[in-house]
């Protein structure tokens, strides 16, 4: 992500009041457009299929497919995303930019040839209507594995602006083939999404390939043990499945749930209020790109920089000085900025539950669910700078963490009863925030000890 924060410097050069809502607009759009244009597509393509003459629960059919596809790839896909980041960055610095492309197809192909290997028994012995929905599905899965890892990798490119406009363009087409093939019912909406998902995927590997050197077709380098971090893996699949594993228990528990579609269920106490909250992170998100990826990027740069090039003890320490506090001033805005958007929330969140159609029966999760994600967005700013830190052990020991504590928490308040729901995750994300802060204050303390003494 170091790039987004040159860009986001250029912006802020101009110092004015004008540059600065570019800078915030432009990190918006950056960390929260792809997440905000999936969900509004998807409703989108909801509310207008419904006007269509589609059956509801069709269309409840529909989301719900769309969000265990959306949870299953990231999770399968989470973990690869990291390491392969890390790869392509290692291969970069030394020079070996060769090397990159055929190895993100060989993480294409692993990725993708491993999904199928798996999700395609899983799908053909559950999925019981038709030969066609199997197949949607199927090829929706491998697809969308295929798109987060062109997607992370585009952003290494530094490819912001591409991005937001490929994925306006493909969400755009997925909604005109998902309304045209309506009359297909959740087969025809399938095959919307699977089209958007499509043109991103492919548009992407085009961006790639045009710009990106490559000699060799395929490669496999980024499985060798000495040129990748397997802990970054293990951090990447722990952190999702972290995010996915209360809405996982409250799907999957019977009272709490009921069936949708094949072995497919939903929980209509759980999941509005909680995708609705993730909707406000957006500001949050913004914040955390200028804050944490403009000033205390361009600080770490610096403070390290001084450590090679030898400078002196005083001035590598106040370069050490000037990081801490830009990762103290970039948690604080967020702080700040995250607070008031909750603020905004609970003063008028039922109005806000009233226009978009959910009963003010919710408002209570609603409340906890936009404090819980709003926490979340801090904590992904704190592990942000551990990676900067290259603290791969204690952010492995985090995402452990959050996750041990969300799978205990949820199961503890189906015990304590409905008005517990949602605390369960808002407990945990906050027990991981306070966790990773103290963390991130001892690497700090310790920081030119084991910059300069542990060094191999």
């Amino acid at each position: 992500m170091s790039g987004i924060g040159s860009e986001i410097r250029k912006i802020l050069e101009h110092d004015s009041y004008w540059s600065v809502l570019r800078a915030y607009g432009y990190a918006g759009l950056v960390s929260g457009g792809p997440w905000v244009l999936s969900i509004l597509s998807i409703m989108m393509i909801g509310i207008l299929a419904v006007s269509l003459g589609v059956a509801q629960h069709e269309v409840n059919a529909f989301q719900i497919c769309v969000t265990y596809l959306m949870a299953g790839s990231l999770i399968w896909t989470g973990g690869m995303q990291l390491m392969f980041t890390r790869f392509a960055a290692d291969r970069t610095y030394a020079g070996a930019q060769a090397e990159v492309l055929p190895n993100l197809f060989g993480v294409l192909l692993v990725t993708m040839a491993g999904g199928f290997a798996w999700a395609a028994p899983f799908i053909f012995w559950f999925f019981t209507d038709s030969l066609l929905q199997q197949l949607l599905l199927l090829s929706n899965f491998i697809v969308l594995s295929g798109m987060w890892i062109t997607l992370i990798f585009l952003s290494g490119m530094k490819a912001y602006r591409r991005i937001i406009g490929n994925m306006a363009t493909g969400y755009t087409i997925g909604i005109a083939v998902a309304l045209l093939a309506s009359r297909w019912d959740l087969n025809g909406l399938l095959l919307g999404v699977l089209t958007g998902h499509s043109f991103l995927l492919f548009s992407f590997l085009r961006h790639i390939v045009r710009d990106y050197p490559g000699k060799d077709l395929l490669r496999f380098d980024f499985l060798e043990k000495g040129r990748s971090f397997y802990s970054l893996f293990l951090i990447g699949t722990l952190y999702y499945l972290a995010v996915w594993v209360d809405k996982f228990i409250f799907w999957f528990v019977p009272y709490t749930s009921e069936a949708v579609v094949g072995p497919l269920r939903a929980s209509i106490i759980y999941d509005l209020p909680i995708f609705l909250a993730y909707l406000f992170i957006l500001p949050g998100m913004a914040v955390f790109l200028v804050s944490i990826e403009a000033d205390f990027a361009d600080q770490h740069e610096r403070f390290y920089r001084a450590v090679r090039e030898g400078d002196t003890l005083m001035h590598i320490e106040y370069r050490r000085d000037r990081m801490v506090y830009a990762a103290r001033q970039g948690i604080y805005e967020i702080f700040k900025i995250q607070g008031l958007t909750v603020v905004l929330c609970l003063l008028w969140g039922r109005e806000l539950l009233q226009v978009v159609g959910i009963s003010p029966l919710y408002i209570h999760l609603f409340y906890i669910d936009v404090v819980a994600v709003s926490v979340q967005v801090l904590l992904m700013a704190i592990l942000n700078v551990l990676f900067y830190l290259d603290a791969r052990r204690e952010v492995l020991f985090i995402t452990t963490f959050f996750f041990a504590t969300n799978l205990g928490f949820t199961f503890a308040t189906l015990h304590l009863g409905a008005e517990t729901f949602g605390y369960g995750f808002a407990a945990s994300v906050t027990l991981s925030a306070f966790l990773s802060l103290f963390i991130l204050s001892h690497k700090f303390n310790r920081l030119e000890y084991e910059t300069f003494m542990l060094q191999n």
